[in-house]
């Protein structure tokens, strides 16, 4: 129960018969949402794919959560990138995940959504907090200045699902995992995050027979990675056994370097060549370890270790390699 900012909810079971919205359901985390969501026993799941429904049209949000009255709502979509997409688009990375969380909030609160879990990234924290990070190290200090825009993002849906619970008073709570991976993961040249991306380049240096890959910056930086499915496993958690106004951290808490999971990478997929490293492109924040002890204190720990979760995934890569996002 939390009273301390107004709202009074104890956490329980839900109802596996409400319709339960389903927000990026086609992406990395909102898929595997969906496939946790399902196995659990849920029969009234509801989203729409991207061409059908662009949630940074406004009325056309507000038409369909209209429509649907959902009680519960999970919101994963969002515009996501790695270091070059991010350092490139700047504006779209902030508007476009600004009117999505502004839409899908403000269409839950007009239609009395009942619980909302808010899903946003620990990139919201400093580039220098002290290590492992803490929920209070949030707006202590300056960002990751390659992925500054979308941070703001996340960080104003946290502050938004805050403000819900201050002035209506409903159990709405949010969630900031690290580094995700796994099934339905993009895995695009330019567009993709630090694990797919390494994924795609050694398994085509393996299949090529190319002699060496080159990675980007340093390999020293230090990366946390929790499988997608472990997540979606979380995100049932939180929503049935804690309420709070603050982000819960969610991870495994602990890290490796990118030459590790890149040496791990390339043994997964048979590549057996020479790994460069361009130190002329950038690394990014040296080291981002979540502090999990919140969500440990609410009765949850990560389940799928880091070369179970990597020989999966790289598994379901090459069995969609003629079909993933690109």
């Amino acid at each position: 129960m939390s009273a301390a900012d107004g709202v009074e909810y104890t956490p329980a079971e839900l109802d596996r018969d409400a319709t339960f919205y389903v927000a990026g359901h086609r992406g990395l985390v909102g898929s595997a949402i969906w496939r946790k969501l399902e196995a659990s026993g849920f029969d009234r799941l509801v989203g729409k794919p991207s061409a059908e429904l662009d949630l940074k049209d406004r009325d056309a949000v507000f038409s369909y959560m209209g429509e649907i009255k959902p009680k519960y709502v999970v919101l994963a979509a969002a515009k996501v990138g790695g270091i070059l997409a991010n350092s490139t688009y700047p504006v779209d990375f902030l508007s476009d995940n600004m009117r999505i969380q502004v839409n899908v909030l403000d269409a839950a609160l007009e239609n009395d959504v009942e619980r909302v879990l808010f899903l946003g990234s620990s990139c919201i924290y400093p580039k220098f907090a002290a290590q492992p990070i803490r929920e209070d190290s949030l707006l202590t200090g300056h960002l990751e200045e390659t992925n500054d825009s979308y941070a703001i993002a996340k960080i104003a849906g946290i502050l938004q699902t805050q403000a819900v619970r201050r002035q209506y008073g409903l159990p709405w709570i949010s969630a900031m995992p690290t580094n995700l991976y796994g099934p339905n993961d993009n895995f695009s040249p330019a567009g993709s995050h630090v694990l797919p991306a390494l994924i795609r380049r050694y398994d085509e240096a393996a299949r090529s027979g190319a002699g060496a890959v080159t990675n980007w910056g340093t390999g020293t930086p230090r990366r946390e990675f929790l499988h997608a499915d472990d997540m979606a496993d979380a995100c049932l958690h939180l929503l049935e056994h804690y309420d709070g106004p603050g982000q819960v951290n969610v991870g495994t808490g602990s890290d490796v370097t990118i030459r590790e999971i890149a040496e791990t990478i390339a043994h997964v997929v048979g590549f057996d060549g020479e790994t460069h490293w361009d130190t002329s492109k950038p690394d990014g924040t040296p080291q981002k370890l979540l502090d999990v002890s919140k969500l440990a204190d609410a009765g949850w720990t990560s389940k799928i270790s880091l070369s179970e979760g990597l020989e999966r995934t790289v598994a379901w890569y090459r069995e969609h390699v003629d079909s993933i996002r690109v």
